[in-house]
């Protein structure tokens, strides 16, 4: 019988197989939580009425949705175009929201001026494929502000 001095390099290799087909395994199955099947959609927000929304007459306004987003209303203009108005006030809380955005879309309408305790002119891009959220400065509105009126005016 012969003797060697070296052991036998099989159950290494094994070893090493199975050490590798682990590895293998444990990447495949945590690269298949990065795939794009494996994400749920975001949620849409959901619509809220903070605010009562009128034309420049009084009369109640539907087409204006509201959405939370943190601790910011919302208010969405993205369906707006051209030249428009519309008015602001508190809803049944009585109490304005902390802060006030508005959502447009690029160059559908150029120019959005907010009028409250102090006058506000926000320009809006014109170039873009999402809607963008301008929002309000601290001061354009205050707690006792009755109301905020909001005009819009077409690309120039």
């Amino acid at each position: 019988m012969r003797r060697s001095g070296y052991r036998s390099l099989r159950p290494m290799l094994m070893a090493a197989a199975a050490l590798t087909l682990a590895l293998v395994l444990t990447s495949t199955l945590t690269a298949c939580s990065h795939m794009p099947w494996s994400k749920k959609a975001a949620a849409a927000p959901e619509a809220v009425n903070e605010l009562t929304v009128e034309g420049a007459d009084g009369s109640p306004l539907q087409g204006y949705p509201q959405y939370w987003k943190r601790n910011t209303l919302v208010v969405d203009l993205s369906g707006a175009s051209g030249s428009g108005s519309l008015v602001l006030k508190p809803g049944a809380s009585g109490k304005w929201p902390v802060r006030v955005a508005f959502r447009v879309a690029p160059g559908s309408i150029g120019l959005l001026e907010v009028q409250a305790d102090q006058r506000m002119l926000l320009p809006v891009a014109r170039e873009g494929a999402k809607p963008i959220d301008l929002e309000l400065v601290p001061g354009v509105y205050t707690a006792g502000t009755p109301q905020v009126r909001v005009r819009w005016e077409p690309t120039r």
